[in-house]
């Protein structure tokens, strides 16, 4: 390739053969400018799941069902994220209302980070705090260039707050809509049978003017179908039917793509056109075309770039298949 051709992001590639472009995405151009939380359980009935620490945890044969999993998740949501790091938080300690941060972690670090669990679990389950966290959060992230935000609540109990977590989500979307906060997320995720489901499709099914739904959920039997569960939420929540269209200088639609956007764009252009511009989520890219070249054939069976592992769907389970 030419010194002088430009490629823009999200694009990693992009060759003229004639009057067809083929353009190879870097990442998922739904999650540009993504800022990614996790907030997980830390209430008492939790502990169970965590496991003992400190001594006991030498003696007892318990395992920690949690930690395997949190560094998956966080392993697979940095992926997403802008910057590589996830905000990690417990939720749900002490008095029931209370977080314990854990920090900013990357995908580096979840591989051998610890999860022991919350300094104090909580007598209660209150998740009120987890969204005024994390809108506080993306007001700050907004500043750096954050887009658009998603927060991942994990919980195994009944909400103690379902109608003031249902209050607030509103004026959330109101401030979304009117264009004071970015668009905002949240994948709530409940884990075994002390999940109150119907109170989680209360919340989930809410659909906000101008915004449309703010949360999905679903829940897993076991921990151990948590973070596979996670993924693949996420995965459809951030991508699928977001779809694109890829337009010519002059605003002229070359082709439009329905559903999930593929890693390698092919489409047609008029023989004068110098660039071309793709529409995806509400964002705008608009990438130089280069010169062609005379050795451009073997691009045709270039492989797509590498991505970050989508897992498969999640077994069939019987409180599973609840989407919103």
């Amino acid at each position: 390739m030419a010194g002088h051709e430009v490629i823009v992001r999200p694009f990693s590639d992009v060759h003229r053969m004639g009057n067809k472009v083929v353009a190879t995405l870097l990442h998922d151009p739904t999650v540009e400018g993504l800022d990614v939380a996790l907030y997980m359980d830390g209430s008492a009935s939790m502990e169970d799941e965590y496991g003992p620490r400190g001594v006991l945890a030498k003696l007892a044969p318990v395992k920690n069902l949690v930690e395997p999993q949190m560094r998956w998740m966080l392993e697979y949501l940095a992926s997403k994220d802008r910057d590589g790091q996830v905000r990690v938080a417990y939720w749900a300690t002490g008095d029931g209302s209370q977080l314990e941060e854990v920090g900013l972690l990357s995908a580096v670090q979840a591989k051998d980070f610890r999860f022991p669990g919350p300094r104090a679990y909580g007598k209660a389950t209150v998740m009120l705090p987890v969204l005024r966290d994390f809108v506080a959060h993306m007001k700050q992230q907004v500043q750096t260039g954050a887009r658009r935000g998603l927060a991942v609540i994990i919980t195994d109990s009944q909400l103690s707050d379902g109608n003031d977590v249902r209050a607030y989500a509103t004026q959330v979307a109101k401030e979304i809509a009117a264009g004071r906060l970015p668009r905002m997320s949240f994948v709530f995720v409940g884990v075994g049978d002390q999940v109150d489901e119907e109170q989680m499709e209360e919340i989930s099914h809410e659909t906000y003017p101008g915004v449309g739904h703010l949360w999905c959920h679903r829940i897993a039997d076991r921990m151990e179908e948590m973070a596979e569960l996670v993924a693949v939420l996420v995965d459809e929540t951030m991508t699928v039917a977001a779809g694109g269209t890829v337009y010519d200088e002059q605003g002229k639609t070359l082709k439009s793509y329905e559903g999930r956007l593929p890693a390698v764009l092919e489409f047609d252009v008029p023989p004068e056109c110098k660039a071309f511009t793709l529409e995806v989520a509400g964002q705008r890219f608009t990438q130089p075309i280069p010169e062609e070249h005379e050795d451009d054939d073997h691009h045709e069976e270039e492989a797509e770039p590498v991505r970050a592992p989508t897992p498969a769907p999640a077994p069939a389970r019987k409180h599973g298949g609840h989407r919103h």
